[in-house]
């Protein structure tokens, strides 16, 4: 029997207005994780390159730079998802401040490994836990928006504010990281990146209000079941898995074709061009007030993402591959707020930290592997071959998503219960 409960509107919970950036930023103590998550989330994007620099100055080999970034990536990618569900389950406080500390401590004792000349495997050894320790903001400022409001039509504006501040994080970092490795020192760029990791974690596990309830553990009838046991959330992982195929691809194809012209330095002209379209499309996506379901909004944005990309390998000038990368980051964007928006409705509150991790670790497992075989493909067959990467990636994703969507329903929302009339605003209870 289902009835509704009625509640009077409040300032965190603006379900009956339009949504909009400016809506959301008035959420009440948005800002409070907001500025220090930004600081936090910066050294994600800067530790990659900052190894590579590194290890590549003191070893010589960019081989060996590459194999030591990869294992902090893998190392990143399979222990975020737990460190998500500890989030879930004990709160984001409890994990964050150890995390912190170790990634800290881990990136520095790397750091002074690789600038002593220590063996190569100690530098291999210390990279597991710089990874493993990396803290998840990304997802926790998502579960933080998701526990502020709490279904509201803001969730999808929310979905995108964060996926243009990703993108943002991998336009700067990687900017900033490079230029402290040249200008100042090979080391200056991870020793920054642990400095950001302390400063910016620790004020962000400060912010303790916004920050998603725990329930007591003494509540025998809560379940800390993992949310990789939604079958909604496996089928996005294989989505997600195919968004960091194409961000590897482009990376390594664009860098090779602009080598193959004798342009090098049209590279980061390219790569920007392609993030520029995500934040465009990211920042649109956000400011409507979406009456189609997610389910079918992903479905598109997700075929039209597969149809750009497979023109890719075919691109022969700049002008022609600035155009279609373009296009491409202008359908990943979707894609991507579609994804999140998807596990509010998918995944309950208890396990949403671990289910955006999985979806986070499962863009940078598809980025590794494909960065991987695209410089395969460019090293054995003809220049734009690393192109086939995004093509292959996202139409075998595509076919998952179609075979699956109907594991995308959303859950039904929880039974209601009736007080009264009147013109107050009704509310689900979970």
């Amino acid at each position: 029997m289902a009835s509704t409960v009625t509640t009077e509107p409040s300032k965190d919970s603006p379900a009956s207005s339009r949504p909009g950036y400016g809506q959301l930023l008035r959420t009440r103590g948005a800002w409070t994780f907001l500025l220090p998550g930004f600081a936090a989330r910066q050294p994600f994007a800067m530790l990659t390159i900052s190894i590579v620099l590194l290890v590549q100055h003191t070893t010589g080999s960019y081989g060996a730079a590459g194999a030591v970034a990869a294992v902090t990536g893998v190392s990143m990618a399979l222990c975020a998802p737990y460190s998500g569900r500890l989030a879930d389950r004990y709160g984001q406080r409890a994990v964050l401040i150890p995390g912190v500390l170790l990634h800290t401590l881990s990136g520095l004792t790397l750091t002074v490994l690789a600038l002593t000349h220590a063996p190569l495997w100690t530098v291999f050894a210390a990279a597991v836990p710089t990874g493993a320790s990396v803290p998840q903001i990304g997802p926790m400022v998502r579960a933080r928006w998701g526990a502020r409001l709490k279904g509201s039509p803001l969730m999808t504006t929310a979905a995108a504010f964060e996926s243009v501040t990703d993108e943002l994080t991998f336009v700067f970092g990687p900017l900033l990281a490079t230029a402290l490795c040249t200008a100042v020192n090979p080391a200056a760029g991870l020793v920054t990146e642990a400095a950001l990791t302390l400063l910016g974690g620790l004020l962000f596990a400060a912010s303790k209000s916004t920050q998603p309830q725990v329930a007591a553990a003494g509540h025998t009838h809560v379940e800390h079941a993992s949310a990789l046991r939604v079958p909604g959330v496996r089928v996005l992982i294989v989505a997600f898995l195919g968004i960091g195929a194409v961000f590897g691809g482009m990376q390594v194809s664009l860098a090779a074709f602009t080598e193959s012209i004798g342009e090098p330095g049209l590279n980061g002209v390219l790569y920007g061009t392609f993030a520029a379209g995500n934040m465009l499309s990211g920042l649109v996506c956000g400011a409507i007030a979406w009456k189609v379901a997610p389910r079918r909004r992903l479905v598109v944005a997700y075929a039209a993402l597969a149809l750009v990309a497979s023109g890719l390998w075919a691109a022969h000038s700049v002008p022609v591959l600035a155009g279609l990368g373009l296009l491409v980051g202008m359908c990943i964007a979707p894609a991507l707020i579609t994804g999140y928006t998807l596990v509010e409705d998918l995944v309950s509150a208890g396990a949403r930290t671990e289910a955006f991790t999985w979806l986070t670790g499962a863009v940078a497992l598809g980025q590794a592997a494909a960065v991987t075989v695209a410089g395969q493909l460019e090293d054995r067959f003809w220049g734009g071959a690393g192109f086939l990467v995004p093509l292959g990636g996202t139409v075998l994703a595509l076919v998952t998503l179609l075979a699956l969507r109907s594991r995308l329903e959303t859950r039904p929302r929880a039974r209601t219960v009736a007080r009264g009339v009147g013109h107050r605003v009704p509310v689900t209870v979970d």
